[in-house]
């Protein structure tokens, strides 16, 4: 899938809260289209709450592979205000969907709780090569197939672990590249702060 992951002045260094929230929306067009891949496969869906569980499912996947992919560039500082910005940022975009359908009533808790509980689940999985292990790629077809009808039930999981992760994964990988390759105000800093104590 394309997505916009540039930003328009290329130049100026953005806040990790400010990365944080674009790749937020950029993981929650990746779950959108990998639902309407499923969709169009002719896995079953019958409403859109439904939908909203597999989206659920789906970005928190999202935001445990962005943790682990990203934990080297950032300090233990840093790596926690960036996720927890993403995953507020995820929390906003489930509510504002959700409300749509089941009125106005604040989603984002539960689904914060859900992703605390997926994040020390998936926690438990390797990452081999710098990416999701076999483990962690079953878990989440376990989950989304948890979520879905009945029709083609046995192959949602082959589905999602041999089609969709790859899929997600190149697009993911883009995007954090892309939002990254400027630095953050907090990078620059910290390389600002080395360059000083190496020429003095």
């Amino acid at each position: 899938m394309r997505i916009r992951s540039k930003w328009n002045a290329q130049t100026k260094a953005r806040s990790l809260e400010e990365v944080a929230g674009a790749l937020a929306f950029i993981e929650w067009r990746i779950a959108g289209q990998t639902l309407l891949n499923l969709e169009n496969e002719g896995f079953q869906t019958d409403t859109q709450g439904q939908r909203l569980d597999v989206l659920q499912e789906l970005c928190a996947f999202l935001i445990h592979v962005t943790d682990r992919m990203t934990h080297e560039s950032m300090d233990e500082e840093e790596r926690q205000r960036f996720i927890v910005a993403l995953a507020l940022k995820t929390a906003d975009h489930y509510h504002d969907n959700r409300i749509d359908t089941e009125g106005d009533q604040d989603f984002r808790r539960a689904f914060i709780d859900t992703l605390n509980l997926r994040m020390a689940d998936y926690a438990e999985f390797r990452f081999v090569d710098g990416e999701p292990g076999y483990s962690s790629r079953r878990y989440l077809g376990e989950r989304v197939t948890n979520t879905m009808g009945e029709r083609d039930r046995k192959w949602i999981s082959s589905q999602v672990m041999d089609i969709e992760i790859p899929d997600m994964l190149v697009t993911l990988k883009k995007g954090l590249k892309d939002l990254f390759v400027f630095g953050t105000e907090e990078s620059e800093s910290r390389r600002d702060g080395e360059a000083t104590t190496q020429s003095s």
